[in-house]
């Protein structure tokens, strides 16, 4: 079996689903799982959706009220029938995760925004579906939430994968179309979870390697691994392949064509992934196997923005030791900040954060009682894999550094 994930922008608007048909119709769609995300910029919807019941009640109808039109818009381009079946699936879902929100009594915003934001990838898998059924593609829609089951770690959790493995092997029917959605998950008490934002991939990964699957292709915008981000950088370079080694480590970097944990559970079974380009499919893209090196080898380019910069350093001028760095960690893991880089020397400590869970401020006051502190916000961590003395030159020109560290194949620089 194989396993296509399509991302947003390739299922943004009627034109890009009608794309999708052409996709399947190039390059096949027996025995094929699809993982759907979340159409276009939904996700952004959706969360403004959460915000609103957070934060200002009166914007809360008007967000849903966008979520709604944006997807009514279209299911009236797709289905010629107005009273087609679709708009009561979709006015269902919609009053689904309404009801929730006025039945809800918990304060945690991670529960809360898992069990509303996720409702983006079933609303775009539903249209999909009815759509191929409309046009001859008969499939199986599947709720991911009943089949990949994990902890209660709303917004990022994590797979249980025995039991995983188990609903998967008897829920899916490999023999068939089937469509699904990415990023969800539901944990032991039926609630639904997210694995991290972009995880669509990752569901990819787990559904592959639960069904000892062929391949998994995802279909991008680009034409594959670039050995750069287009949005960052003006030139860009097509990686024809590289190995599930190299691709861990430009995911854990930041790469973002692939989810960072996208990689493990296909590498533990040896399956390919291919990324390739859904506006031309024929194309081989780049794939990601087994001892294989990286060609072109060339620098690669990732940018991280928005980090936050951290120096600590003992009040009394004392040698940061383990016992200072066990305790450090411990406060980051506590407030859910994810370190991207550090840097010791015997009395201060330097860390590169990504705060997307918002723990920063809480962290630092915190850090304040026992060190010295110094915080410097809205930086870029760069990171060159394969890197050359121009490659670096072209990131130093026009920033100040305020750390850099080198290994033998990579380099990073943190910059403001």
């Amino acid at each position: 079996m194989r396993i296509f994930k399509f991302g947003g922008a390739s299922v943004k608007d009627a034109d890009s689903i009608k794309n999708v048909v052409h996709v399947l119709k190039e390059v096949g769609h027996k025995d094929t799982l699809l993982v759907i995300s979340a159409m276009g910029k939904t996700t952004n919807a959706m969360e403004a959706i959460v915000d609103a019941y957070f934060n200002d009640k009166k914007r809360l109808d008007n967000a849903i009220a966008v979520v709604r039109e944006n997807h009514k818009e279209i299911i009236n381009t797709l289905f010629e029938a107005k009273n087609h079946e679709i708009h009561n699936r979709v006015n269902g879902l919609i009053e689904e995760f309404r009801g929730f929100l006025m039945w809800n009594k918990s304060p945690n915003y991670a529960f809360v925004y898992d069990q509303v934001v996720g409702y983006g990838e079933l609303l775009s898998t539903s249209i999909v579906s009815a759509y191929f059924n409309e046009v001859g593609l008969g499939n199986q829609w599947l709720d991911v939430r009943g089949l990949i089951k994990t902890d209660n770690s709303y917004r990022d959790a994590q797979v249980d994968w025995d039991l995983t493995e188990k609903e998967v092997v008897a829920q899916v029917n490999t023999g068939e179309l089937n469509i699904t959605q990415g990023f969800l998950g539901s944990d032991a008490n039926n609630f639904t979870t997210t694995l991290g934002r972009e995880g669509s991939d990752y569901t990819a990964a787990i559904l592959a390697y639960c069904l000892n699957a062929e391949s998994v292709t995802i279909w991008k915008d680009v034409p594959g691994v670039l050995n750069a981000d287009p949005r960052h950088f003006e030139e860009t370079q097509l990686l024809h392949q590289i190995s599930y080694t190299e691709a861990i480590e430009l995911a854990f970097y930041g790469a973002s064509v692939i989810h960072p944990k996208t990689l493990q559970p296909l590498q533990g079974k040896e399956i390919p992934l291919h990324v390739k380009s859904f506006l031309n499919p024929t194309e081989p893209g780049t794939t990601v196997g087994k001892g294989v090196k990286i060609s072109p080898e060339v620098p690669c380019f990732i940018v991280k923005k928005n980090q936050a910069l951290v120096k600590l350093s003992t009040l009394d001028f004392s040698f940061i030791v383990e016992e200072n760095m066990s305790e450090i960690f411990k406060l980051l893991h506590t407030h859910r900040l994810k370190v991207d880089l550090l840097q010791n020397s015997a009395i201060s400590f330097s860390v590169c954060l990504d705060n997307k869970f918002g723990g920063l401020d809480q962290a630092l006051s915190e850090l304040k009682k026992k060190f010295k502190v110094t915080c410097h916000e809205a930086v870029s961590l760069y990171t060159i894999r394969h890197f050359d003395e121009n490659s670096v030159a072209k990131i130093l020109n026009g920033y100040s550094v305020l750390v850099e560290q080198r290994g033998k194949v990579t380099t990073q620089l943190v910059v403001k």
